[in-house]
């Protein structure tokens, strides 16, 4: 307990810094701040991530999309968060990139009312359908991970078999194995993460070494039974111990693929691709990148150090072994 008094205090620190507008004025005003982020966000508007995605493609990587924002406090809000994800569906069938996006529930008005969520969740997936697009439902903290499976459920047929559409699991709680199990047995696409939010120890793994053998096993069983899982790590360890796994069960790149976030590992999804895996990048946008960026420091204080290290350790490195 004593230990992860720092890890509390530092992640009280940054969630205050998250909520304090006038940093966050002053934040989008400072080049040294800018520059900063603009190497995890891919801009505050449509174009400038359009600019990103064609690099990122003409690099041989997979994209997903983020329209920046969370936690929304009105219909209007959810409605023309709503309306981002239309248009970028929209710009991204018309250019030819990627139609994969990533959508969180609390931007969608979950905390607003569930019907109001369903609504703008439906819009997005029948858009989806109409360009064949693929839409990830990300997973918030533990309090909403029945509602979000519960939605997901009931609205998957709106673009089922045209583009489809999955969710995330977060390796560190504790009911993630059953979950899996039951995604498994309906198909479900997974992306399987090991979560970044700070969890009560009663829903959550506390100890690092616990949520990495957790992930590794949940890892496993969807290589071994799942339907083209997302292994979304920037752990080498892990990754090294998916790519053994995939070897020696004859299971081709093909059938899986490796999820990476924007500007973090250059370089290792460079050498994963170099080798014949699939990586695919999720790329945010939009206006809100200071609070998205305060938060996910905050929500896991590390990731301050983790950050200074991605840039620092991303160099030329001798790719792994080629498939097969």
């Amino acid at each position: 307990m004593l230990r992860a008094a720092p890890e509390r205090a530092m992640r009280s620190f940054l969630v205050w810094l998250s909520r304090r507008r006038s940093l966050g004025r002053l934040a989008t005003r400072l080049p040294i701040t800018r520059s900063m982020v603009a190497r995890f966000v891919a801009g505050e508007t449509l174009d400038e991530a359009l600019g990103a995605l064609e690099r990122l493609q003409a690099q041989g990587l997979r994209t997903t999309v983020d329209v920046l924002g969370e936690d929304v406090t009105s219909a209007e809000a959810a409605r023309v968060a709503a309306d981002e994800y239309l248009a970028t569906l929209d710009a991204l069938a018309a250019r030819g990139l990627d139609r994969n996006v990533s959508v969180k529930l609390s931007q969608m008005g979950l905390g607003i009312g569930e019907e109001i969520c369903r609504a703008n969740l439906e819009r997005i997936l029948a858009s989806a359908a109409a360009h064949d697009a693929f839409v990830r439902v990300d997973m918030e903290d533990h309090t909403t991970t029945d509602e979000t499976l519960a939605i997901w459920r009931a609205l998957r047929p709106v673009n089922a078999g045209r583009g489809d559409s999955g969710v995330v699991i977060q390796a560190a709680l504790r009911r993630s194995p059953a979950d899996v199990d039951e995604l498994i047995e309906e198909r479900a696409r997974i992306r399987i993460c090991k979560g970044a939010y700070v969890e009560p120890a009663a829903v959550a793994l506390p100890d690092k070494a616990d949520v990495d053998a957790a992930y590794g096993e949940l890892m496993e069983r969807l290589l071994r039974n799942g339907v083209f899982p997302a292994i979304a790590t920037h752990d080498e360890r892990l990754i090294a111990r998916a790519l053994a796994f995939a070897r020696a069960n004859d299971i081709a790149p093909d059938q899986f693929e490796f999820q990476m976030l924007y500007g973090v590992r250059r370089d290792l999804q460079d050498r994963l691709v170099r080798a014949g895996y699939g990586v695919r990048v999720y790329v945010p946008f939009g206006t809100q990148w200071y609070a998205y960026f305060m938060r996910r420091l905050a929500e896991r204080p590390a990731n301050v150090a983790f950050v200074l290290r991605s840039i620092l350790r991303e160099r030329r490195e001798k790719p792994p072994p080629a498939p097969g």
